[in-house]
């Protein structure tokens, strides 16, 4: 019994508990493989009328990143925004979650995060609801 509080000290010291206890409870709880399919044409999470086209991410080690349009269909003629954005990838239930998004344009001019998450498992990509 005295080595369980040993060990879990000597993860405390080293950290490794306190990043697993911050980012695991908070996406254990949700089932990922439930969301959607992910349309590379949805609504931005920002609100406003924005669409978002394109999206179609891609993961390589720590990190998902894709290029996308945002469009502003109001007026005569819609306006289109070319970005990319990033995200902080994990392993969690078996697949690839895409969280914690930044996005800036191409041009530089904006820049800004996303609440927006991608889900990555057996070839499938899910995107929030």
């Amino acid at each position: 019994m005295r080595r369980l509080p040993c060990l879990i000290a000597l993860a405390l010291s080293s950290g490794l508990a306190l990043s697993f206890a911050v980012t695991e409870p908070a996406v254990a709880e949700e089932r990922f493989e439930t969301w959607p399919v992910l349309q590379s044409t949805f609504p931005s999470t920002g609100g406003g009328g924005i669409i978002i086209k394109g999206y179609d991410p891609v993961f390589t080690g720590a990190t998902c990143t894709t290029t996308f349009m945002a469009v502003d269909p109001s007026g005569e003629t819609p306006k289109v925004y070319p970005n990319v954005v990033t995200f902080e990838a994990i392993a969690v239930q078996g697949g690839t979650l895409c969280h914690n998004g930044k996005w800036r344009s191409f041009d530089g001019t904006a820049e800004g995060t996303t609440p927006f998450r991608v889900f990555f498992k057996g070839g499938v990509v899910r995107g929030q609801p």
